[in-house]
């Protein structure tokens, strides 16, 4: 087994390749502006660090999101490139999912990352390995109430502690994470997600109300 795994839905470029039993390399970088300039240079770089070529990949692992809609096709239309070339499975993983999983909390907790527009993507977790509902997208102010008294990680997290005031590591997910978890789901016989975008919202970029469609005459 050699697991390819990717994420572009938080501003963490990351990529990791896992054999089956351990991480055995990794690049992240944090640009919210160069997804696709950074992602494809970030997979170079841990198959070099492996000392394997592309073809030796088995199978793919993507971060669905939730996440901003022009990151996050990054990383995902990177993902179905590779298994289809490859003739691989591509897996999906909720983004959230791996930060929780990095966390090892052992506790009630919450995975909060930066939504934008002053909201956050969230989901509540019983432990790093599970999570209870559906991630939301959400003003922090309007979940306090009902998250009070939860640890809290992610980027979202740390961006309003009024709203999470026990803020903790790791900001960003890690394609490392995302390996090691689908690593563990695989053995167990889990089901995955399609590797399909989790929005939540629609696009910022919109087509105007009023706009006209000119047709040829």
């Amino acid at each position: 087994m050699l697991l390819l795994a990717v994420d572009t839905a938080t501003p963490a470029v990351t990529a990791a390749l896992h054999d089956g039993s351990s991480v055995v390399a990794e690049s992240s970088s944090v640009d919210a502006r160069r997804h696709g300039e950074l992602l494809l240079p970030a997979v170079d770089r841990v198959l070099a660090e492996a000392g394997v070529k592309l073809d030796a990949v088995t199978a793919v692992v993507a971060g669905v999101g939730p996440g901003p809609y022009t990151g996050l096709r990054v990383g995902l239309v990177t993902a179905a490139t590779f298994g289809s070339a490859l003739g691989v499975p591509v897996y999906g993983l909720c983004t959230l999912d791996g930060l929780a999983y990095a966390s090892a909390l052992e506790e009630p907790f919450v995975v909060a990352t930066d939504a934008r527009r002053k909201e956050v993507y969230w989901a509540r977790y019983e432990s790093a390995r599970a999570r209870v509902g559906e991630p939301s997208v959400d003003r922090p102010a309007d979940i306090a109430e009902q998250l009070a008294g939860l640890p809290a990680v992610g980027a979202g997290a740390l961006l309003y502690p009024e709203a999470f005031p026990d803020a903790r590591v790791p900001e960003h997910v890690s394609a490392g994470a995302l390996a090691s978890l689908a690593a563990e789901k695989l053995a167990a016989g889990e089901a995955f997600l399609p590797p399909l975008p989790l929005y939540l919202r629609r696009p910022d970029a919109q087509v105007p109300k009023n706009y006209k469609v000119v047709t040829p005459k």
